[in-house]
């Protein structure tokens, strides 16, 4: 197969590697952490002017038509920048459920505003007891005349402290973990009941706790069918698990890299570390492991549309636990390599480390995905 990337796919990764070469050094990062949203508006709005925003969107709707591949390209320069800016909850997990689902007049009120700038999504999907199953949604919405009533909790939702509307889950009908009788509402952060309780996560992002009180949705707000909204959570998580796998990729490359640069300039005994040949051996195995995971990746990225489920589902689970063993494996190395100074705050590997761990645990671990491949038989049959 060729993967090669086009002249224009060169041309997005250039573009976006070098403006945040130019804008995201690791000093910026940290004054952008403390700004009130937890990340750089201005650069936000940037990004729009760049077209980064609308990349996956229709033209009609102010983007540029791009598919997984230019995701992929966006998302391992965004690992590598260790970038804090809302992209994957507003563009790949809220943009990708009205471009994939929503009503023409949705997609039309939503889509433009995500590509200028102008509004920022966040998914309220996961809930307390549900740990990785995206079956189990105990938020309930009942219809009351020609609308809906949501009541119920969600957590862990990614910047959900900042964003402007919720694409929210809620179950219409069935057991608390059956597939069927799940709906997906647009809701206005602003709206009446909704309560919302912003903290920092671990890799120095934002998440919020997410409460619903007799939150009343018109059915315009309902994303596609009441009831039948599974298979496109489904679709939509694979989608954002590709993306994560190639932000991890991003990450991995730049822990190898920062921590073969370390090697080359510490000294010990009088001598650069990087002339012991067990570190050598150890930078070898690290960058064996980023290309386990790029080669992974890469099959994520193009199983994300593939239409059978039980197909798709088993390469990007299988592209999940390649990332969540490699991001272990070369953080490990990385953090043991600089030594202590690994394990500050000065020190960007240590928070490369804290990002790739927690892709690890978003939307199921390596462990979780590692049971889905082999109920599924493996990723390639005997």
């Amino acid at each position: 197969m060729d993967f090669e990337l086009t002249e224009e796919q060169q041309l997005l990764r250039h573009s976006v590697e070098r403006y945040l070469a130019d804008h995201y050094q690791f000093e910026s990062r940290k004054r952008y952490a403390v700004e009130p949203r937890g990340w750089s508006l201005i650069i936000w709005k940037q990004y729009a002017d760049l077209g980064l925003l609308g990349l996956p969107f229709a033209e009609d709707y102010g983007g540029s038509g791009g598919g997984p591949v230019e995701t992929m390209i966006v998302m391992e320069q965004i690992g590598r920048a260790l970038v804090l800016e809302p992209y994957l909850a507003t563009v790949v997990l809220g943009g990708g459920f009205i471009r994939l689902g929503g009503s023409k007049a949705t997609q039309a009120e939503i889509l433009p505003k995500i590509a200028a700038g102008e509004l920022s999504l966040a998914l309220a999907h996961a809930e307390r007891q549900a740990r990785y199953d995206l079956a189990n949604v105990a938020t309930t919405a009942r219809r009351d005349g020609g609308g809906f009533v949501l009541d119920g909790a969600k957590t862990l939702v990614l910047h959900g402290d900042t964003a402007e509307k919720f694409v929210v889950s809620a179950r219409l009908s069935g057991a608390q973990t059956d597939r069927n009788g799940l709906a997906l509402f647009v809701i206005d952060a602003t709206a009446s009941g909704v309560s919302v309780r912003g903290y920092p996560t671990v890799d120095g992002l934002r998440a919020a706790e997410v409460t619903l009180s007799h939150v009343r949705a018109d059915a315009s707000a309902a994303i596609g069918e009441p009831g039948a909204a599974f298979p496109l959570i489904e679709r939509v998580a694979d989608n954002a698990i590709a993306a994560l796998c190639a932000e991890a990729v991003g990450a991995m490359a730049a822990m190898h890299e920062t921590t073969v640069d370390y090697m080359k300039t510490r000294k010990q005994f009088g001598v650069t570390i990087g002339s012991f040949q067990a570190l050598q051996h150890r930078a070898a195995e690290m960058l064996i492991a980023v290309e386990q995971a790029r080669s992974m990746a890469m099959l994520a990225t193009m199983m994300a549309t593939e239409d059978d489920a039980r197909e798709r589902r088993a390469a990007i689970s299988a592209a999940k636990v390649q990332i969540g063993r490699s991001g272990r494996f070369v953080g490990q190395q990385a953090i043991q390599i600089h030594g202590g100074i690994g394990m500050t705050m000065e020190t960007k590997v240590g928070h490369y480390f804290k990002r790739v761990t927690t892709i690890d645990s978003t939307f199921g671990d390596a462990d979780y995905h590692l049971g889905i491949v082999a109920a599924a038989g493996g990723l390639i049959a005997a």
